[in-house]
């Protein structure tokens, strides 16, 4: 399943000018700076190593030869690390802009990464968690940085390339996206598991490598971190750092000790952090006085657009559990009689992904200059609907599996499409609302809130499946398809108040 570009890539950069931004540089990258083949490389290679581990990590929860989880822990497990995930690319941006600057921190992600595949390869249970563990701080880590990267290549947010810039570097993200799976995916189900989860390192690997051999591509404000730890600072950190740690072990060692532990004791923990935290995010900003009344009816506005889109990251992610593991058991996986691992299915959103994506913009440009073009409201509310719609048309092959026989791949492939559809409507729109509604207080942390919406939308996914609810099931698919459906005609009903909130933002 392939991230868009406001998921994956997604920054306002800053302005200015530097080694890589001027338009007389010598060298260039199809009409860019070139740094932007090194940070497109690397992009590339970190999706692929995040994306083959990610299509084969609920298969391997659920199968005989891997943990032999039932699907409902399988799928808590997914979505807890998904939203951990987003959740860490806040301390990421932090840990940037406060300690080592983006171009560092990114080439620590990159270690951090392959330590945590590498813990994954190795066949034992405990490892394996500490694995996903280590790989979602690497991922925070890279996350959000590498694309404050892109930004500083370009002289300011008016500069022509920038929007083409970030195309090409979201190119970059699904054609990882589309290959592994292909490749890790094959190796994993069809050789062996842990072995699959070892090339993912391999990936990560290359990255890097191709980052440290051409990081002097790139702007030098990619080395400054702007406001840096005063020494006091660093104290304080470190202190409460290393407190709250000694209060988790201390913790987890008397649970352990005492015989009462068990996975839920992680879980549990996690998933409520991943709700809580963008809630206190939301209500902090919503509450800050120093805003004046235009930026606080913005934030009640962006509100709606936020809670819509928990839910539609709630539904879509489940491409990679929900989905993936109902193919595993019940579907077909087959075309024409040639059968295909089950992993290949988080190949078709990235492959949809690059062939629509230009449709899109192409549309929406042609609609603006008719003066037709829908409004970030309708959009919004579409890509609800249709995500909705997906999940309605998932209800086929869930009776047909009912009835004792298999489903066909391509019904599949018609829900990752209706998704894909979806995402288009709904990623954009996103990344575009959220620069805009911004206060300026916090125009650079609003795009770190944009991913807590993906960490709400996980986290609900983990809790329902913690409760022991079969996301399988035809009453709860129904129940989530109808939840966005709803959530998409009411913010399409109220849109005049929405439109009233959001002030001059069309």
């Amino acid at each position: 399943m392939a991230s868009s570009l406001t998921k994956d890539s997604a920054s306002p950069g800053t302005p200015g000018s530097g080694s890589g931004s001027g338009f007389g540089s010598e060298k260039s990258f199809f009409g860019h700076p070139r740094g932007l083949a090194t940070l497109f490389m690397t992009e590339m290679w970190e999706r692929f190593s995040y994306y083959g581990m990610r299509a084969l990590l609920p298969l391997y929860l659920v199968a005989p030869g891997g943990l032999h989880l039932s699907a409902t822990t399988a799928t808590a497990i997914y979505s807890v690390y998904l939203s951990l995930v987003y959740l860490l690319t806040l301390p990421g941006g932090w840990f940037a802009d406060r300690v080592l600057g983006p171009r560092k921190t990114v080439a620590v992600a990159g270690l951090v990464i392959m330590l945590g595949h590498l813990t994954l390869a190795l066949p034992s249970s405990g490892t394996f968690y500490a694995g996903l563990g280590i790989v979602a701080i690497g991922s925070g880590l890279l996350k959000a940085n590498i694309s404050t990267m892109v930004g500083h290549l370009y002289q300011g947010p008016d500069d022509p390339r920038r929007d083409g810039g970030f195309t090409v570097f979201y190119i970059g993200i699904n054609v990882g996206a589309f290959a592994a799976p292909l490749v890790i995916g094959t190796i994993g189900e069809n050789v062996d598991w842990h072995l699959g989860f070892a090339l993912a390192t391999l990936g990560m690997a290359l990255g890097l490598v191709q980052f440290l051999l051409g990081r002097r591509h790139l702007d030098t404000r990619s080395d400054v971190v702007p406001t840096p730890l005063s020494a006091e600072e660093k104290a304080s950190t470190l202190r409460k750092g290393l407190l709250w740690l000694a209060v988790a072990v201390v913790f987890y060692g008397v649970v352990g000790f005492s015989g009462h532990y068990t996975l839920n004791w992680i879980l549990v923990p996690l998933t409520l952090i991943g709700l809580v935290i963008p809630i206190a995010v939301i209500a902090r900003i919503k509450r800050d006085k120093s805003l004046d009344r235009v930026e606080q009816s913005k934030m009640s506005a962006y509100i709606w657009f936020f809670v819509a889109a928990a839910v539609f990251w709630m539904i879509y992610d489940q491409g990679g559990s929900t989905l993936s593991i109902f193919a595993e058991s019940s579907a077909e996986n087959s075309v024409f009689g040639w059968e295909f691992p089950v992993s290949w299915y988080q190949s078709v959103n990235p492959v949809m992904i690059m062939a629509l994506a230009p449709v899109f913009a192409w549309a929406w440009l042609a609609l603006n200059r008719a003066g037709r073009e829908p409004s970030t409201i309708v959009k919004f509310s579409s890509g609800l609907v249709l995500v909705g719609a997906s999940f309605f048309l998932f209800l086929a092959p869930l009776t047909i599996a009912a009835d004792g026989q298999k489903a066909a791949a391509m019904w599949l492939v018609a829900i990752y499409f209706v998704q894909t559809v979806g995402e288009l409507t709904v990623s954009p729109v996103g990344l575009s609302v959220t620069t805009k509604m911004a206060p300026a207080k916090y125009a650079s942390q609003m795009m770190g809130v944009w991913f807590l919406a993906v960490t709400a939308g996980d986290a609900t996914t983990g809790l329902l499946s913690l409760a022991g609810v079969d996301l399988n099931g035809t009453g709860i698919v129904t129940l989530e398809a109808a939840l966005a459906a709803i959530a998409g005609i009411a913010i399409y009903m109220y849109r005049s108040k929405v439109k009233t909130l959001m002030g001059n933002v069309n």
